[in-house]
C-alpha cells in the first residue's frame, strides 16, 4: 500500500494562521472560507489534518494558550525579584493591549463568544485560565518567601485578582482610545502587591 502525497504546507504555520482568524473574529464569526484562505489550504487538507472547525479551534486555542503560558513562565522565572518580574509582566500586558488594533486575549474574547452550555469548551477554557492562575500563584509564593509581599497575603487570592485584572485589561484594550484606564488598573494592582 502506498502512502498518500506529502503535505504541501507547514501544519504549525497553518495552525498559527487559523489562530489569528479565531482570535480576531471569535469562533462563531470565523467562517470556514476565511479560515481556509488565511491558512492557505483546501477544505480536504483542513479536515484530514485538523478535523472539523471545532477541533481546529481547540487546537488553535491550545497553541495560543501554550505560547502565552510559556511566555508568562519565562518572564516570571527570570533572575531577580519575583515581585519585580510580576510588575514587569503587568506593565507588558498594559503595553501590548494599549496598542491600536489590540485583539485582546484569545481566551477572554472567545469565552464571551461561546454558549456556556458547551461544557467541553468551557472545561478547556477553565483549564487554561487555571494554568495562568497557577503561574501567578507560584510567583506570589516566591515573592512572599523573599519578603516582598506581606506574610499575611493569600497568594492564591491575589493570583485570582491578577487573572481577572489582566483579562479585563486585555478586553478593554480592544476599545479604549487612550491608555489611562489600563495604566490606572496596572498601577492599582501593583500598589496592592506592594503592601507589606
Amino acid at each position: 500500500m502506498t502512502r498518500g502525497p506529502e503535505k504541501q504546507f507547514d501544519t504549525e504555520i497553518a495552525l498559527a494562521k487559523a489562530m489569528e482568524v479565531f482570535w480576531a473574529h471569535g469562533y462563531e464569526a470565523a467562517s470556514l472560507s476565511e479560515l481556509l484562505k488565511n491558512m492557505g489550504i483546501g477544505k480536504k487538507s483542513l479536515y484530514d489534518t485538523f478535523g472539523n472547525k471545532r477541533s481546529l479551534f481547540l487546537k488553535a486555542l491550545e497553541h495560543y494558550a501554550n505560547s502565552i503560558i510559556r511566555d508568562m513562565r519565562n518572564c516570571l522565572a527570570a533572575a531577580g525579584s519575583p515581585l519585580g518580574n510580576l510588575k514587569q509582566l503587568l506593565r507588558n500586558v498594559q503595553k501590548i493591549h494599549s496598542q491600536p488594533g489590540s485583539c485582546g486575549c484569545m481566551l477572554g474574547t472567545n469565552i464571551a463568544d461561546f454558549n456556556t452550555d458547551d461544557e467541553a469548551i468551557a472545561n478547556v477554557m477553565r483549564g487554561y485560565l487555571r494554568q495562568v492562575e497557577d503561574v501567578f500563584t507560584a510567583t506570589l509564593v516566591r515573592a512572599q518567601a523573599a519578603g516582598e509581599i506581606s506574610p499575611d497575603a493569600n497568594p492564591r487570592n491575589l493570583a485570582r485578582l491578577l487573572l481577572c485584572a489582566t483579562q479585563g485589561i486585555a478586553l478593554l484594550g480592544r476599545v479604549m482610545d487612550d491608555d489611562t484606564t489600563l495604566e490606572g488598573a496596572v498601577t492599582a494592582a501593583i500598589s496592592l502587591l506592594d503592601c507589606r
